[in-house]
């Protein structure tokens, strides 16, 4: 019942199927080590050694699918929200050891393939590796915060919103990281309706110049092909 408790607890924040799994297993586990110990001291030591192993071999699978993210460092983050005013970004702050981030890579990577246009931009910054990029906007990469993984919309290089909402004592409110979530909060699909008036703006169009046309071989005609026949024929002649 105990273990129960923890694991709906826990599996609130939780984004994907593969998440909660995760989380049951794990304290699954924790569970098994508290009744080792109740059991027999050498079991308990011998199964928590088994389990210290495979956390230190066995790292989480990070996802390499398909997407539309522009990594940030600690130098290229303020030069890019500030180099087009008209751009919208939204900016993924992140951490790899974060278990939430690691869930949260999927979703995020299929929102920036259906809103990514040249108004609308997804982009990420490790704070983890980072830490003044962290201190800059405000974002806790401490093991304990409930800040990450955080969205942030930039409008004209400054901030207009963030989800988790950090209360006045720095406290992070619970928010639930779904795809359904982050459209809703954010907007997205005004903001990508919006941002198609900036590609029409942009006017990009292909000129013909640039493709030019594939002239088709022409056909040789009938006389030169008899003409060229007989050499062919003497040529196989002499060649036998």
């Amino acid at each position: 019942m105990f273990l129960s408790a923890i694991v709906m607890m826990k599996n609130r924040r939780a984004i994907t199927v593969e998440q909660h799994v995760g989380n049951i297993i794990l304290f699954s586990k924790v569970a098994n080590v508290i009744l080792f110990f109740r059991l027999d001291i050498r079991m308990g030591l011998l199964y928590l050694t088994l389990c210290i192993v495979f956390l230190m071999t066995c790292k989480p699978p990070l996802y390499m699918g398909p997407e539309y993210i522009k990594y940030f460092s600690d130098k290229t983050i303020d030069d890019e929200l500030d180099r087009d005013s008209r751009v919208t970004w939204i900016v993924e702050f992140f951490a790899n050891w974060s278990p939430e981030c690691q869930s949260f890579a999927s979703v995020y990577a299929d929102l920036s393939l259906k809103y990514n246009c040249a108004g609308l931009k997804f982009g990420k910054v490790d704070i983890g590796r980072y830490g003044e990029v962290s201190k800059r906007y405000k974002v806790s990469a401490s093991p304990l915060s409930k800040q990450l993984p955080s969205l942030v919309l930039f409008q004209g290089g400054k901030e207009v919103m963030r989800r988790p909402q950090v209360d006045k004592k720095g406290r992070a409110v619970s928010w639930g990281f779904t795809e359904e979530n982050i459209i809703r909060e954010f907007n997205l699909n005004e903001l990508y309706q919006k941002s198609k008036k900036f590609n029409k703006a942009k006017g990009d169009k292909v000129t013909p110049s640039q493709f030019p046309p594939v002239l088709e071989e022409e056909e040789e005609e009938p006389e030169q092909q008899e003409a060229d026949s007989p050499g062919q024929e003497a040529e196989t002649k002499k060649d036998k």
